[in-house]
């Protein structure tokens, strides 16, 4: 945060209003209240301008962090993987401030060396977890399967277990690999399990570039909008297809989504809640 010594306002003065600041943010999260963003697919196949419009408006809400739901560069060639990090550093540089939390999508990992590419650039393992006050968030790796591995669901449990105590739990992966489940509303199936039975509230995908929601036994599914691939199918809002991204308040309570539209020339720049989705696009 930068304080500029403005016409009649000296130096003690913003240093007095630089440390409100800081005490009021500090407070905030003591009090378990923050805001972040969650960014949707990138690509496969990334329509000009959009990315960049979507960390423009998202990092105008001012989040603590940005998490990324995969498929951050184009990839699937081992040959130019290296150089497309590098060219989404350069982009990325704009907004360096806030911290990003990427999980891998498939055009993110397909190889040994795209997996040690990705942990390079990320800064990550393709599975990991962090904790943001009263709020805990494991990203789990199914870059290279429609499905989450007996491998990836032990880490989840372990995980979950080893965080109980945090009241907030969110489970972040690049496939939507509960989707069918979630829809038809079956919850007989190990991932779900594993939520209920540590309290995880949110689980987070990608892939698909629409926006859905599915609400199963009080656990939300949630499959982002895209944030630059490509719209598919009828390519209509009202079915969730749109260019766009979602900030999340966190309070002692719990969690409020909000998901931004994004305006012209990519959108109408349209706001909704998450409960305004359900599991064929919007329903109210």
């Amino acid at each position: 945060m930068i304080f500029r010594n403005v016409s009649g306002i000296g130096p003690l003065a913003c240093a007095a209003a630089a440390l409100t600041l800081l005490l009021w943010a500090a407070s905030a999260q003591t009090q378990g209240s923050f805001r972040f963003a969650i960014i949707g697919d990138r690509t496969g196949d990334a329509q000009s301008g959009v990315y960049e419009r979507v960390w423009h408006d998202a990092s105008a809400e001012n989040p603590a962090f940005v998490v990324s739901v995969g498929d951050t560069i184009q990839g699937l060639n081992d040959e130019t993987a290296d150089a497309e990090w590098r060219h989404m550093q350069k982009i990325l540089s704009s907004w360096s401030r806030f911290p990003l939390y990427l999980a891998p999508g498939n055009h993110d990992i397909w190889s040994p060396r795209s997996e040690n590419l990705f942990q390079k650039y990320s800064g990550h393992p393709p599975h990991y977890s962090f904790d943001y006050a009263q709020a805990h968030f494991t990203v789990l790796d199914n870059s290279r399967s429609d499905q989450l591995s007996a491998a990836e669901l032990t880490f989840l449990e372990e995980d979950l277990k080893e965080h109980n105590d945090q009241p907030l739990k969110f489970i972040v992966s690049h496939r939507p690999s509960w989707l069918l489940r979630a829809v038809i509303g079956d919850p007989k199936f190990r991932l779900h399990q594993i939520a209920k039975k540590y309290g995880a509230r949110y689980l987070i995908a990608g892939h698909a570039h629409e926006m859905l929601h599915a609400e199963l036994e009080g656990v939300d599914y949630i499959s982002m909008a895209s944030a630059g691939g490509h719209l598919r199918a009828t390519g209509k809002y009202e079915d969730g297809w749109f260019f766009g991204y979602a900030v999340v308040d966190v309070n002692p309570q719990g969690a409020e989504f909000h998901i931004h539209e994004l305006g012209a020339p990519f959108g109408q720049g349209r706001s909704t809640a998450l409960s305004d989705w359900g599991k064929a696009g919007l329903i109210r």
